[in-house]
């Protein structure tokens, strides 16, 4: 019960010290630490599978990737991940297996690269988003995307 109130009063601050300071950045996640935060709090994950040699992955985080709408909104809604599509040393669990990333890109059916794939608070997969996107029409996307997801009644 102690871990319990630790943990919410570490999150509470954290959400305190975002709004005192703005948010800059995406609050990126390892994939097995936004499933646990997704334990505590229900919330989509947003991944972004990418590679290193990839020149627009790159130019989705200098451009898409830094611009505040961006950020707030990803951060706001979303759990967000940096997957490797080729990283075969680093290994988690998910669903009682153990993976490394280019293993969840595969299982994620990703293939092309940048991908971004949208996963719902069951964690199951709900679409992906292949390709670059200028901030605006990525944001367009989105939004859309977690429209459909839960469309209002």
């Amino acid at each position: 019960m102690e871990k319990i109130r630790i943990f919410f009063f570490l999150l509470a601050l954290g959400f305190l010290s975002q709004n005192v300071n703005g948010q800059d950045q995406i609050e990126w996640m390892k994939f097995e630490k936004a499933v646990e935060a997704n334990e505590f709090q229900k919330k989509m994950l947003f991944v972004d599978v990418y590679t290193d040699w990839c020149g627009w992955c790159k130019k989705m985080d200098k451009d898409t990737f830094t611009d505040p709408k961006v950020i707030e909104y990803i951060n706001a809604n979303f759990y967000a991940v940096k997957l490797n599509a080729e990283d075969t040393k680093r290994t988690f669990n998910f669903m009682g297996k153990e993976y490394n990333e280019a293993q969840m890109a595969a299982a994620m059916r990703v293939r092309s690269y940048p991908n971004f794939v949208i996963i719902d608070p069951t964690l199951q997969n709900i679409t992906q988003m292949p390709g670059y996107r200028e901030p605006v029409p990525f944001l367009e996307t989105l939004t859309g995307v977690v429209a459909n997801a839960f469309p209002k009644k």
